[in-house]
């Protein structure tokens, strides 16, 4: 099981040029690759990932540091399971809870 303390979220915000034909693009790889290891969109231009250590999380904090591209602001917040389990969400007025870290690892 893991422990509230030790498991992490990353948050990855971004805002990327989209008014050429290249901007999109890269823009658009950029949102893949972040799907591909395991982010899900949040809200647009923000996506998120549940990470079972810090370590783990310091591994997809250096990948996502990889994959910028050279327009455009991205900022990477580490946060705890505890942290996250604060946080306040809402779908219009009525209050939703935030997404819970999966309890175990599927190992294929």
């Amino acid at each position: 099981m893991l422990s509230w303390w030790r498991a992490m979220w990353l948050f990855v915000f971004f805002d990327l040029p989209v008014k050429s034909k290249p901007q999109r693009k890269r823009a658009t790889e950029f949102r893949r690759s972040l799907l591909k290891d395991g982010f899900e969109m949040a809200q647009y231009s923000v996506y998120l990932r549940p990470c079972p250590t810090d370590e783990n999380a310091s591994i997809h904090v250096r990948r996502v540091q990889g994959i910028i591209p050279q327009e455009g602001k991205v900022r990477i917040l580490k946060i705890t399971d505890a942290q996250f389990s604060r946080m306040h969400c809402f779908q219009g007025k009525i209050p939703i809870p935030p997404e819970h870290q999966p309890r175990q690892l599927d190992l294929y």
